[in-house]
């Protein structure tokens, strides 16, 4: 039987990360990475945005080049899944038959896209953004699409909408709450976002449910709305959120609750067993403490480092401020910070500039920024994040003191 000192499950952001994080800290031992897509580790953000547009190819969005895994021997098993884990044995049964032993399993999966269960929701034409062949898929039968429907307003939604524009398709956004990025930004953002795409022609609409999908010779022909409308459509792209994929760890009895629960040094409840990346769900100290998963580059950056580090002999504990980004037509979103539980917000500059930033607070605290095209708010506004520092609305909307300054007068 096949044995690895640490066998990494998941070749996405979190488990390629961990691999290159040990490779730079001297790791002696051997390391493998197991993954379910036959293409070795490659970027997710741009799936939506520059692959799905055609302004990258697949090998500009690698994580590192093929070459890369060989010359370190890292053993790629890739194109497999594992079934269950019997953590007892240390080892792991794989979807080919096979078992693999491990001295560490670091459990890097990431999740799979939440899916419409209405009526029609398994019709040919409908897409959802996860993997390379899936967005490969769309690509392949856009040229026979004029009409696409994106369910969902979130960041996934609204980058398709702004790639489906720039690529011509007439474009209808439909969001089942009330405005767009409701879950994530404040109000102000929203409607700047809502305005934004619908002066470069998506039709947004809010607070409208889907009732079914209707196709004709099993593809998708169109949505059907709680209202009883009907939107004719040749393509529908959703994204409305993952679920973590814990299942096999679960079943081996770790302890898991809306992903795999961590502590600082990302272990789980069984020993030699770790989890990273977008299924590890940890108490985030810029959230209140609050048991959470974030599903973001920085977190499964951070989150390999700290078991590299581990595995290496160096315990420190995870504790990054988290920080997105997310691209729309010529506009850059960059975000610092987590603003669930703000009870107030402070606009800086004017949004009708297109390079504003939003800030957020809870009792008077700087607790998170979304910097639109004001990349400076974004690198400063760290600071105050990581401090949680008081510092007055008035100084806060004067777009012309920098917030560096503010930092450095501020009460922590």
């Amino acid at each position: 039987m096949i044995r690895f000192d640490i066998l990494i499950v998941g070749a996405g952001h979190a488990g390629a990360q961990l691999a290159v994080a040990l490779c730079q800290r001297k790791f002696e031992g051997t390391i493998a990475i197991v993954g379910d897509e036959p293409d070795p580790p490659y970027e997710r953000p741009p799936l939506s945005k520059d692959y799905f547009s055609g302004d990258k190819s697949f090998e500009r969005i690698l994580i590192r080049p093929a070459t890369f895994w060989r010359e370190r021997s890292i053993e790629m098993l890739l194109g497999h899944r594992v079934e269950y884990v019997l953590p007892d044995q240390h080892r792991v049964a794989l979807s080919n038959g096979s078992f693999i032993e491990y001295g560490s399993l670091v459990w890097a999966t990431g999740g799979s896209p939440r899916k419409l269960t209405c009526p029609g929701h398994h019709l040919s034409g409908v897409h959802y953004v996860r993997t390379r062949a899936d967005v490969d898929l769309m690509k392949a039968e856009l040229s026979d699409v004029r009409k696409v429907v994106v369910v969902g307003g979130g960041y996934i939604g609204l980058e398709s909408a702004a790639v489906l524009r720039k690529l011509g398709k007439e474009v209808t956004l439909v969001e089942a709450l009330d405005r767009v990025l409701a879950r994530v930004a404040g109000e102000p953002l929203s409607r700047f976002y809502e305005a934004e795409h619908g002066n470069r022609g998506v039709h947004v609409r809010l607070s409208t449910q889907v009732e079914c999908l209707e196709g004709e010779g099993g593809r998708i022909s169109g949505v059907r709305l709680a209202t009883g409308e009907l939107l004719s459509a040749d393509m529908v792209i959703v994204g409305i959120g993952i679920i973590p994929a814990t299942e096999a760890l679960a079943a081996a009895g770790v302890a898991n609750s809306n992903g795999i629960l961590v502590d600082e040094l990302c272990r789980t409840s069984v020993s030699d067993i770790f989890a990273v990346g977008d299924c590890a769900a940890h108490a985030n100290r810029y959230a209140q403490g609050a048991t959470i998963r974030l599903e973001s580059v920085q977190n499964a950056n951070d989150q390999a480092a700290t078991v590299a580090k581990y595995l290496t002999g160096d315990s420190e504990p995870y504790d990054a401020v988290p920080w997105f980004w997310s691209t729309q037509f010529d506009l850059k979103l960059q975000t610092v910070g987590l603003s669930t539980g703000y009870d107030q917000t402070v606009l800086r500059g004017e949004p009708a500039s297109r390079a504003f930033s939003l800030i957020y607070l809870r009792g008077g605290r700087v607790i998170a920024l979304d910097c639109v095209n004001v990349a400076r708010d974004y690198v400063q506004g760290k600071a105050l994040v990581q401090g949680a520092l008081v510092i007055s609305a008035e100084r806060l909307a004067d777009a012309s003191t920098p917030l560096k300054e503010l930092a450095a007068a501020a009460v922590a």
